[in-house]
This record gives structure tokens, sequence and C-alpha cells, in this order.
């Protein structure tokens, strides 16, 4: 399982460049709109330090295990303007890409740059969040008002899954209506993914700020977080341009970087920590001399859940499983002196798999 981020926001709000820098796609950012006009999509190794100590543990001589971690997907969606919903800007063609994420992050200007256009003349991010917003919703409001038409169709042909969803797409339309994301609604049933609403998938608000606003937030910044409040949703302030610097760093080099402008953590690190959290997603851990390789999950899956991310037959075939705490496997230096230690566990069917496990399947093949 992947973690999937869209990238929105309006024309020159920093999109394309927090794009090149984290991904080093090079993906076109130019100081005017609609310098992407196709989704740029980039997948991003997740950094994590686990894995680095565990490879250690289990590098013998010279043969070093590789480090697979798991992956963000970023995908950056050319900029919303007003009217999108009704195809302006080649929005419609915009919009379809937003659906296929799991998360968005809306990107929102909070930077003087009089050398940077801004769309609309000035700079206010809760106008352009407000923006983006109503055409996330209208587009909504207009595809799931064509598919309450087709529903009550079918419902009068004594359809009772169709009645259901006729019913349950009045719901949603009645809070869309009001202005608001579908996921602030209160439903009789859960929606269906095949609604395909975006306004379901939640949102991450990414300040993006100059160097000097890195470590105490600008006016702009203090806007955008106490909107977020009110909806629920997290704030990530980056500056893109730092992030492009960081991109050309070798690693060592970057966290010198960070630490002389005192930031602990680069803009995709608080990016991919956030879009986790938001999802509700946790990593656990396969871990020996053939690989040290990290997974991903849903916080509250049961190990046989877990298994069948590695392989579907691991799954079906689940026994039981042997789990550790990474940190006392590294600890310990090996499986045998964990084991020795009384450190691994078996675990069964209804083991919660928590993050940092290693894990070790039983299976019948």
């Amino acid at each position: 399982m992947g973690l999937g981020i869209g990238i929105v926001g309006l024309p020159n709000v920093g999109k394309s460049t927090l794009f090149n820098a984290i991904t080093r796609a090079g993906a076109l950012a130019a100081n005017y709109p609609f310098a992407t006009i196709e989704p740029n999509v980039g997948r991003v190794m997740v950094p994590d330090e686990r894995l680095s100590a565990l490879s250690k543990v289990f590098t013998k001589g010279e043969r070093v295990p590789p480090i697979i971690p798991t992956f963000v997907e970023f995908v950056d969606i050319a900029g919303l303007v007003k009217g999108a919903s009704q195809g302006e800007g080649l929005g419609n063609q915009f919009l379809a890409n937003i659906r296929e994420v799991d998360a968005i992050a809306h990107v929102v200007r909070c930077f003087e740059d009089g050398n940077v256009v801004h769309v609309a003349g000035k700079v206010d991010p809760l106008d352009d969040i407000e923006t983006i917003n109503t055409e996330l919703i209208l587009a909504d409001l207009s595809g799931l008002e064509k598919r309450l038409q087709n529903l009550q169709k079918k419902a009068k042909g004594n359809d009772k899954e169709a009645r259901e969803q006729a019913e349950l797409a009045e719901q949603i339309i009645a809070v869309l209506g009001e202005g608001k994301p579908a996921r602030a609604g209160q439903y009789d049933a859960p929606i269906p993914k095949e609604f395909g609403l975006i306004t379901t998938k939640p949102v991450i608000y990414v300040a993006n700020v100059g160097e000097n606003d890195l470590t105490e937030d600008n006016e702009y910044v203090r806007l955008v977080r106490d909107y977020a409040a009110r909806e629920g949703a997290q704030v990530v302030k980056i500056s893109a341009q730092i992030e492009g610097e960081l991109a050309e760093m070798p690693e060592d080099e970057a966290r010198e970087f960070l630490a002389d402008l005192g930031v602990q953590e680069s803009g995709l690190d608080q990016l991919v920590k956030v879009g986790y959290e938001t999802l509700g997603l946790i990593t656990f851990i396969t871990s020996g001399e053939k690989e040290v390789r990290a997974w991903t999950i849903r916080r509250g899956e049961k190990a046989p859940e877990a298994a069948g991310e590695i392989h579907s037959d691991l799954e079906r075939g689940f026994i039981r499983a042997e789990v550790i705490e990474w940190d006392k496997m590294v600890e310990a230096g090996g499986w045998a002196p964990a084991k020795a230690k009384g450190w691994v566990r078996t675990e069964g069917k209804e083991y919660v798999m928590k993050d940092g496990d290693i894990m070790n399947v039983l299976h019948n093949m």
C-alpha cells in the first residue's frame, strides 16, 4: 500500500516548485498559470532511520542487506482557477486527477514576492483556500446530481440498493449545497467509492513561506492555521524554495543546512508524517540478512491483513507471527539473540499491528 497525495492550489502558489524539490522529477515550473498541463507523478521513498539501524544489525561481513523503504506518490495537478468546476482553465481534466489520490495537499501562498505573479493580483490565503474549496464542492455537487437522476430512475424499478444510494446522495447534496465539503456531513451509511467525491478526501494545508518565516509563523500562516483548525485539518509549513536547495544537497549537508536554519525536519518529512497521521497509516517491517523492508498498513489492521500486504498467500495461509519491536531487535543484535532474551513474541490472528513492529510470518502454503 502506497500513499497518494495530490498537490493542488491556485496557479503560482509554489505547487510545481515543491513537487520538483521533493521528487527531483523536473516538472516544469514557470511564472505563469498552467505551467503544468498534465499531472506529474513522482514516487518518493519515505526516509526511515529504523531501516538503516536494522540493516547494520543484519550485515554479515561485506554483505549488507538492501533497504527497501515504503513510498509516497505525489501527483502535481495543474493550478485550479475560479470556474474550474465548469471547465475553466481545463479544470475538469485536473479535477478528475484529484479523484485518484488518497489525500489532498492544498498549497497556499503565504509569502510576498513582487516578482511572482498572483493569479488574483494579491496575496490572500483565505480567499485562495475558499476559491479552491468552492470549486471542489461544485464539482462534487454537479457529479452527484447527475448520479442521483440515474439512481432515482433505477429506484422506481424496485431496486433497493439504488433507492438507498439515492437517499444517501440526497443527504450529501444537502451538505454540499450549504457550501460544505462532503466529509463535513453525518450520513446514514458510508459514502460509496463509486460516488467519486473529491471532498470526502482529507486535506492537508501546506503553507508555502519564504526562508525568513520558517521558524516563526507570519500573519498569513496564522490565518491558515486558524482556518484549518475549524475544519479539523492539519497544516504543514514549508518553503518550496528551500526544499529545492535541499534536493540538490547530499544528505549530511542537507541536515546541517536545516540545522543552521533552525528547522528539524524537511518539508518532505513533515508532509509524509502528517499524511500518514491524516490517513491513519503505520509502518511495519520485515528484516533479515536478505533485506530490510518497510510496509504500509492502516492503523488497527491485524497480523493476517499485514501479512497480506507482503503476499496474498501469506494472509490465506496465516498460522501465527513472530513479532518484536524494532528497537528491541537493534538492541539484541539479531533474531537468534532476541529469541534467547525472550523478546520475540508469538502472536495469533487477532493481534493488532503497531508502528515499528518487525514481523516474521509462519504460514501454510
